[in-house]
């Protein structure tokens, strides 16, 4: 198999984009309270930033219409989805504001809450730094919610599932 090297410009975007695909991820939905109520977001830009203290990232593109709820949010909420929650992330990456699902409930924060997820992280704004055509966001995490399954995740823009079984 060859190796095709390239400058990231303009002229590769695409190609770039599809070598970050090469990376796999697992799939998050991220949530918060806006001006128009309940809001979320399937994003898959997520990661551990610090266990002390329990610092957490992602990263919402400020192309998103959504961009500026999250970036500005006090406290927002990070479920990593479990590989049988591929309509739930499928839901928020088409609206991010119908909430009219089984189960959802809202912390003391505001934060919409979804059930069933492997791991959901409960933060407040930590911190906010630019990053390029998105925006990074650090959670200072407050509370956090496990369960044990297989994980939802993102390669070369397909979903898959996760596995610790060997």
């Amino acid at each position: 198999m060859s190796e095709h090297s390239f400058t990231p410009d303009a002229a590769h975007s695409r190609a770039f984009r599809d070598a970050l695909g090469q990376f796999a991820t697992g799939v998050t939905v991220v949530t918060t309270r806006s001006d128009k109520g309940p809001l979320g977001i399937t994003a898959n830009s997520f990661a551990a930033l610090s266990l002390d203290p329990a610092l957490v990232m992602w990263a919402p593109g400020k192309f998103s219409r959504r961009f500026a709820a999250f970036a500005e949010a006090p406290h927002f909420a990070i479920h990593v989805l479990g590989a049988d929650q591929l309509p739930l992330a499928q839901h928020f990456a088409a609206d991010g504001l119908d909430f009219n699902l089984p189960d959802v409930t809202i912390n003391a924060a505001g934060t919409p809450l979804l059930p069933g997820c492997l791991a959901r992280f409960e933060c407040a704004a930590h911190a906010v730094h630019p990053g390029g055509d998105h925006a990074i966001v650090v959670g200072k995490v407050t509370r956090v919610s496990l369960r044990h399954g297989p994980g939802l995740s993102f390669f070369s823009g397909q979903y898959g599932a996760i596995s610790a079984d060997p």
